[in-house]
């Protein structure tokens, strides 16, 4: 499976093994298994070894797709990447450990554990295979309908309504449960009716003793249903949460750059939205949907025992469902106000917290203190009407209550005294009104509520329907061979809602072995041009092709394991210093501290008594600007890419630091990596660049080698060497 050749050409022992181990076929097995693909083990061993003999010196990841083609096996894909940049939730993969085929997954507790062809387990280390090559089985989603399709005012609702419905059986109990907790309700007035009828009359005690066991025992009936029920639906509100909350993070962390919302206060505030669209779903919604049938079930009961009276109820009906309707009517405005000022106040807490130090450096703390107020005022106007409608409403139920529960005990006084009434059924029918007023009051709050979640809604809808960096159903590419080259055809870039145009490249193509520098003005599009390669923003017009596919037809692993970028502004998560170095988590002690070395991160850690521990709060809180660029740097050079993109990579740092950021990456990168270097400093391009590209406007005004586009750069730099004043403009490029 390797020639002769590549055995020569320096390979690393995993590498030689992944190349020259033939694929075990009880190994695939397991690993299809695991993916629910079935396959009899005979065909399956039959295909492996007819892979052996046909392809003789192919990579694993064509022998694989061969098998997989003998087999008949459609929709899964075979992807060849490097383990230190897999995203480790698409596990499992093949790899091969000491000389072996195995499956790598994780089980139940989180841990890694490799599987072999007898079906012996071993458990592991992330680090354990941070210099593997994995075989990866992707398979292809399904068609489904997606967030295209369905209408903007449903995505939010619709994930919570699949999360609960995921597994019905708890519907089914809910149901029956409530089901029996509003029948039991009804031995209550049976039990009154039988006291006020025929204990009271008689003064028959044993009557009245046996009635009260009864009475004990659908109490405890009722109390045990009623236990159950909530925690049933405490069970469903956790899962629930648990899904649509990761669904919804997962759809944030997949959002286009460039279209994702500006303020991060407002974006956490609609995501926070969810809380009560949950609790709405979970519990008050089943409640309604439940009890409001047995309100007129109650009214029938109500009929049959005291004739007349259940009329008296019927018509509360109407009334509240009128005065409900125009509740939430009055209420819609108001809510939706009062929202859309709490989250421009959660937006203006997360910016003022952020940028605490320029606030007090400019003294500007009175002018945030005073919008702080404004928006609080605002929130509190609205928040006191609201309450307002709510109390009249829950006021004027309960009038309509009271006068229900008086014009029954007229209507049944003047059945009484017809004759065809006793004290006991009137006594029932008075029980009975009460859990026909109660569903009735409380369907008020419920429609009250559903302001609030009505908007919440359509704040997370705003969220879901941003456009992810792939679509959900699309079929992406997973090249097998590493990216040559990298190039732009008829690129522009627009940020959304702006009409002026950042980024206008017409064609440009970088190749294996390109060292390029890009120089330009502030604004001249650099850092845009890099997050474009990155696959961080999408042009608005045109294509990008990493090797051979389109950047935006690939799998975002495949991105991942071949294009290392570096911000200009470097962010630091909450964590340690070894935790924001290997932010994949899969990097080997040894490289970390070579990496470290080579960087001169070490003196940051050997500054510092708890070394690689050292605490680093969120944004970097504690590091210095050039310390940040550093730890930067040494996220891209653990990843080991074979595009590098770095941006400003020096801007922060001083001449020795730079110095040994240029040897390092000199020493680190390959002679057919490309790397792409935005910078202010034309040193750079001398000592490190083949190539130099100049950026003005957006656009590429020159682009050759370091001997043709410095001189005219320096040149137009410097009037006394222009007499004529040609290329002024270039005056403050560098």
């Amino acid at each position: 499976m390797v020639t002769a050749g590549m055995k020569q050409d320096g390979l690393d022992p995993s590498t030689l093994d992944f190349l020259t181990c033939s694929l075990s076929a009880p190994v695939l097995k397991h690993l299809l298994n695991a993916l629910k693909v079935s396959v009899p083990m005979g065909a399956l061993t039959l295909a492996c070894e007819q892979s052996r003999k046909t392809l003789l010196d192919a990579p694993p990841a064509q022998h694989l797709r061969f098998i997989l083609n003998v087999l008949a096996i459609k929709g899964i894909q075979v992807a060849q990447l490097s383990w230190c940049r897999f995203d480790q939730r698409r596990l499992p993969v093949m790899l091969v450990h000491q000389g072996r085929w195995q499956v790598l997954a994780r089980n139940a507790a989180g841990l890694l554990h490799l599987t072999d062809a007898h079906g012996q387990q071993q458990t592991h280390t992330e680090a354990d295979f941070s210099e593997h090559i994995i075989l990866w089985l992707r398979v292809r989603p399904k068609m489904q309908q997606t967030a295209a399709d369905t209408p903007k005012t449903q995505l939010a609702a619709r994930l919570v309504v699949q999360a609960m419905f995921k597994s019905r059986r708890w519907l089914s109990d809910v149901l029956l449960a409530t089901v029996m907790v509003n029948l039991l309700a009804v031995s209550t007035a049976i039990f009154a009716m039988q006291v006020y009828d025929r204990v009271v009359p008689t003064l028959a005690y044993a009557t009245l003793w046996t009635l009260v066991v009864g009475m004990g025992i659908v109490v405890s009936l009722d109390w045990l249903l009623k236990t159950m029920r909530a925690k049933i639906l405490d069970s469903v509100s956790a899962a629930v949460d648990k899904s649509v909350s990761q669904q919804v993070f997962d759809h944030i962390m997949q959002l286009r750059l460039d279209v994702r919302p500006h303020s991060i206060g407002t974006l956490s505030a609609q995501v926070g939205g969810l809380d009560v669209v949950r609790q709405f779903f979970t519990s008050s919604i089943i409640f309604a949907l439940v009890d409001m049938p047995f309100a007129l079930l109650f009214i029938v009961f109500i009929g049959f025992i005291g004739g007349p009276i259940g009329w008296v109820y019927l018509l509360l009906f109407p009334l509240a469902a009128t005065l409900g309707w125009i509740t939430q009517k009055r209420l819609r405005r108001l809510v939706q106000q009062q929202m859309i000022r709490a989250n421009e106040r959660q937006g203006l807490l997360v910016d003022a917290v952020q940028g605490a130090e320029s606030v007090r450096a400019n003294n500007a703390a009175w002018r945030f203190s005073e919008q702080w107020q404004a928006m609080s005022a605002s929130i509190l106007r609205y928040n006191i009407q609201q309450k307002a409608i709510s109390s009249s409403a829950s006021v004027t139920t309960a009038s309509l209550a009271n006068m229900a529960y008086v014009s029954a005990i007229v209507v049944g006084v003047g059945q009484i005294e017809a004759g065809n009434l006793s004290m006991g059924a009137l006594i029932a029918c008075s029980i009975l009104g009460g859990r026909v007023i109660a569903p009735v009051a409380r369907s008020i709050q419920y429609l009250v509520q559903w302001q609030a979640v009505s908007q919440s809604l359509s704040m997370v809808n705003d969220v879901l329907g941003l456009e992810t960096e792939r679509r959900p159903e699309q079929n992406l590419l997973i090249p097998e061979q590493a990216p040559d080259r990298l190039e732009l055809h008829s690129v522009r870039f627009f940020y959304p809602d702006s009409p002026i145009q950042q980024l206008h490249i017409p064609n440009l193509q970088f190749k294996a072995g390109d060292r390029v520098v890009l120089l330009g003005p502030v604004g001249s599009g650099k850092s845009t041009l890099l997050k474009i390669l990155a696959g961080l923003y999408r042009p608005s017009e045109g294509r990008v092709r990493l090797g051979q596919a389109d950047l935006w037809e690939i799998d975002p692993n495949t991105v991942a394991s071949h294009v290392g970028y570096l911000p200009q502004q470097v962010h630091l998560f909450n964590g340690t210093l070894r935790s924001n170095l290997v932010l994949s988590g899969a990097v080997t002690d040894t490289h970390l501290l070579q990496v470290c070395a080579a960087l001169g991160i070490d003196q940051i850690a050997a500054d510092n008594p708890l070394g690689m521990d050292l605490a680093i709060s969120e944004g970097g809180e504690g590091l210095s600007g050039g310390q940040r660029q550093l730890v930067g740097l040494g996220r891209v050079f653990l990843g080991q890419p074979k595009v590098w993109l770095l941006d400003e990579p020096t801007a922060s740092l001083d001449i020795e630091c730079e110095k040994n950021i240029l040897q390092a990456i000199q020493a680190t990168i390959k002679a057919d990596d490309i790397l792409l270097i935005s910078t202010h400093r034309p040193a750079l391009a001398a000592q490190l660049a083949n190539r130099v590209m100049l950026m003005r406007r957006g656009e590429i005004v020159a682009d050759g080698s370091p001997e043709t586009v410095l001189p005219n750069i320096l040149r137009q730099q410097n009037p006394a060497a222009n007499p004529q004043g040609v290329g002024t403009r270039f005056t403050h490029v560098i």
